[in-house]
């Protein structure tokens, strides 16, 4: 009997096949020591548009509104017929005994593979490949203990409200808005509020009108007093002249010994950010480029919102903690040294369940 593992792109199958055994190249799939291995290409079904509920949704109306559907309908994402054809064919392949979903560890991933897994009328027994690591050593352990697909039920339903309400939100809402105004205005749920925000700093911009302050300071021996901003000139020429007529006089000093401990690691959101302030990156940029070296096996899964790294990630940051000393000249002892001192930087998988971005390998 052979397992079928279905993951989210043709790139991570093919790294997943390799680190179980599975070489042989097949139409659409990848198979060797009891596995066949294959891919989605991202989103292999689709909500189904409006029209397919009923004819007269093809036609935007104010009186259809809203568009409640009943029983939701599905369909294939055009262009990408052929790759699911073949995972339809596979899942009902006699010899084919458990279905594995090895599919990104996320909730875009659950829904991914449940889209697939539930459209093809498939009912054999499924589990989840979890992994964070594209480590042939962290494909293996996390396949030897992959757990049964139910116990992820909950981020599934996650997932499918997620994409129910991006439905009824965006048909409803640009119909009516485009059907009001006579032109059509796309109306979203991460759209809408992102370009409101867009539109308030804009305004902010347009309107701000820049302001005149003082600032009275008191130098000396490299000390630098300095007060809050006075808006008035004649407070601040008064200040300055008190302060001349007068004598400063430190009346004590402190001085304390703190330890600043380096940075926490990046989440997508922190690396976007830095990303678009040193290079210019759009955050999509960054995320296609994490993307890409997590499927390189150069860096952990990159849709990350975590700052921490899991506890089954400490070899993997070890490891990369002694390759980057060696290669600064530090030599291992203080890459391993690096790491035993970021232990609090580590917690549990069951907390975290994908840590920040960290590098794989050099």
């Amino acid at each position: 009997m052979s397992v079928l593992i279905i993951c989210e792109k043709p790139s991570v199958a093919k790294t997943v096949a390799l680190a179980l055994g599975a070489a042989e190249q097949k139409d659409g799939y990848l198979s060797g020591d009891g596995l066949l291995v294959s891919w989605c290409i991202g989103h292999l079904i689709s909500m189904a548009d409006a029209g397919s509920y009923d004819e007269r949704y093809k036609k935007w109306r104010y009186e259809d509104l809203p568009i409640l559907p009943q029983t939701w309908k599905y369909a294939p994402t055009p262009g990408k017929e052929k790759q699911l054809a073949v995972l339809k064919e596979l899942l009902h392949r006699s010899d084919v005994s458990e279905v594995v979903n090895g599919c990104d560890a996320g909730r875009e991933g659950e829904l991914i593979f449940r889209f697939v897994y539930e459209q093809a009328g498939c009912t054999k027994p499924f589990s989840r490949l979890w992994i964070s690591s594209m480590e042939d050593s962290a494909i293996r352990e996390g396949f030897a203990g992959r757990r049964a697909g139910t116990e992820y039920d909950a981020l599934y339903q996650s997932a499918l409200c997620r994409a129910r309400a991006d439905w009824l939100v965006g048909i409803n809402a640009t119909r009516l808005f485009s059907v009001l105004y006579h032109k059509t205005l796309n109306v979203g749920r991460v759209l809408s509020p992102t370009l409101n925000l867009l539109v308030e700093r804009d305004g902010k911009i347009t309107m701000f009108h820049k302001e005149k302050y003082h600032i009275v300071h008191i130098g000396c021996g490299g000390v630098d007093a300095e007060s809050e901003r006075i808006s008035d000139a004649a407070a601040a020429d008064a200040l300055k002249t008190a302060c001349e007529a007068s004598q400063a006089v430190c009346v004590s000093l402190k001085k304390e010994k703190k330890t600043a401990l380096p940075p926490k690691l990046f989440d997508l959101t922190l690396l976007q950010r830095e990303a678009n302030r040193v290079y210019g990156f759009t955050a999509k940029q960054t995320l296609d480029y994490a993307q890409s070296l997590y499927e390189k096996r150069f860096l952990t899964y990159p849709r990350t919102d975590s700052n921490y790294l899991t506890e089954d990630m400490a070899q993997t940051a070890t490891g990369a903690a002694a390759c980057a000393s060696l290669y600064a000249g530090r030599g291992a002892y203080a890459g391993d040294r690096a790491c035993h001192q970021q232990r609090q930087g580590f917690r549990p998988p069951r907390d975290y369940p994908h840590g920040g971005l960290c590098r794989q390998r050099l």
